[in-house]
């Protein structure tokens, strides 16, 4: 157990590292799915472009989804981007970044599923066998059929067993030919996401570093900010309930003592330290005034109070130190001289 809880301390401190392993994990995940999918095509001329398609987009989209879902931080970033302005401004470009960090982690799985899929050709093959050139693959010529008919025909080509259009065009040159097209638009697709995230995260920083520098300070500091504060609340809970008990207990004792005519125990010295630690909020409506006023008016950041003016000036400027009074008779010495 002791191994097991190193570990969670580890991810919990490395929480960049936890979720890019999680985001790792579901690449991976998402790979062995489409390994283990049984791929069906209906084989109708009015289902297999819808299925094909399908098959390429939704289980992208769920894994985006799920991505953001596994993400700790959309909670954070909903209620940074929900909360009133309060006391604290709200800037959008740290909400931007937290956003694109987020983004970034999710598109990897569906970015992994759409190039596996495309790269074995079997949903382009489903989707656009009726869009088979028969013209030029094939023999075009042939009598008797009409076009919804062809359709229909071509409509089995991913079907081998009950394809009966080997007159038109063989079915191992149309599904040979839809595969290199599919095959061509996987590698263009991992190309052109190997281009974005080298972009991304090479290039960003280079031009906009201190905006870059500035979003991912304070985004680590909201993401600190809100664990201290969900620990500073834990902690103030464990001491207000362990005071409301040992109340309670001592209570129950008095009655006791009360009853049965014997003196009360004095509370523990640990009370007067777990009491401490309440900083004077000991009722229910007080805690909730407070939690209320945490989401409503955060404090602001800066850890200084304001300068304010007086009547010679600043407070916060530098004043000469003020020189002592002459006594009288060094006074009236000095002008007896002269």
């Amino acid at each position: 157990m002791d191994k097991f809880r190193m570990i969670f301390q580890f991810l919990q401190s490395n929480q960049e590292s936890f979720m890019n392993g999680i985001c790792g994990i579901m690449a991976l995940a998402s790979a062995q799915m489409y390994s283990a999918f049984d791929f069906n095509c209906p084989c109708l001329p009015h289902y297999n472009l819808a299925y094909g398609l399908g098959i390429l987009l939704v289980p992208p989209f769920i894994l985006f989804l799920l991505g953001f879902v596994l993400n700790n931080n959309i909670s954070m970033l909903a209620e940074e981007w929900r909360r009133p302005q309060g006391q604290r401004g709200k800037d959008p470009a740290v909400l931007r970044y937290m956003f694109c960090s987020m983004a970034q982690r999710a598109m990897i799985a569906p970015a992994v599923w759409v190039s596996v899929t495309l790269l074995d050709g079997k949903c382009i093959t489903c989707a656009f066998c009726t869009s088979v050139p028969v013209e030029t693959l094939g023999n075009a010529s042939h009598p008797g059929l009409s076009q919804g008919e062809m359709k229909r025909v071509l409509a089995r080509i991913p079907c081998k067993e009950i394809y009966d259009g080997q007159e038109f065009i063989a079915n191992e040159v149309a599904v040979r030919y839809l595969r290199c097209i599919s095959q061509a638009l996987g590698w263009c697709f991992v190309l052109l996401m190997t281009t974005l995230a080298f972009l991304v995260r090479s290039l960003r920083p280079c031009f906009t570093q201190a905006a870059f520098l500035k979003s991912r300070y304070w985004s680590h500091y909201i993401d600190t900010e809100r664990k201290l504060f969900d620990e500073t609340c834990a902690e103030h809970a464990r001491s207000f309930a362990k005071v409301c008990i040992q109340q309670f207990f001592e209570g129950m004792s008095t009655d006791l003592a009360a009853a049965h005519c014997h003196p009360p125990r004095k509370a523990p010295a640990e009370a007067g330290e777990t009491a401490e630690k309440l900083l004077g909020i000991t009722d229910q409506g007080t805690m909730n005034a407070a939690l209320k006023s945490w989401h409503r008016c955060k404090p602001p950041l800066h850890l200084h109070p304001p300068v304010l003016p007086s009547s010679n000036g600043w407070v916060g400027e530098k004043q000469p130190p003020a020189q002592p009074p002459v006594p009288r008779k060094e006074m009236a010495a000095y002008y007896s001289r002269v």
